[in-house]
């Protein structure tokens, strides 16, 4: 059986996920009394991580690997060498990759990110929870959260909520047929 797969992100009013230049500091804006947003609980929830190559550049060039007690397999197309333990590169169309038996082992995996890869799941329909923690910027230009084209997809709100800041999460499981 397939895994599910969560998108897990936070983008701007705007709907971007990063500057043009991949940065992300307008995430660290927000301090809410080291409130997660759910983060922890969501972590603990999950079984494996996938993103894309720039993702995990991005996020290996900030300190310490955060997820070194679970599988993270980054899709690219690129030779990347890390000394980074438990990180897999994959190439390939997420579909078929995702279906093979190693991904049977897993309940939930979590779509990190970036743009590219979360496109090419979305045209799939390959996403089957999106969980949007939307902060209050206006960032004007960047890499957007769902790039153009992408496939049309009807989804169901299981949660809202609204945090001080006017950070806002919604919580939406997709719909299997219209």
């Amino acid at each position: 059986m397939a895994p599910s797969i969560s998108l897990y992100i936070a983008h701007t009013l705007d709907g971007y996920i990063a500057r043009a230049d991949g940065a992300i500091d307008w995430l660290t804006q927000i301090d809410e009394n080291d409130n997660d947003y759910g983060y922890a609980q969501f972590y603990e929830s999950i079984d494996a991580l996938i993103m894309g190559s720039t993702t995990f550049e991005m996020i290996q060039s900030l300190g310490p690997w955060p997820y070194v007690d679970k599988p993270t397999f980054v899709f690219t197309r690129r030779t990347i060498r890390t000394s980074v333990e438990n990180v897999y590169f994959v190439s390939g169309d997420p579909q078929p990759v995702l279906s093979v038996p190693q991904f049977s082992c897993f309940n939930r995996i979590w779509l990190v990110g970036g743009s590219t890869l979360i496109a090419s799941c979305v045209k799939k329909n390959l996403i089957d929870e999106y969980i949007l923690t939307m902060l209050p910027v206006v960032l004007g230009h960047g890499l957007r959260l769902f790039p153009s084209p992408v496939s049309e997809q009807w989804l169901s709100l299981i949660s809202c909520r609204q945090y001080d800041w006017g950070v806002i999460q919604l919580q939406y499981k997709k719909i299997q047929a219209m």
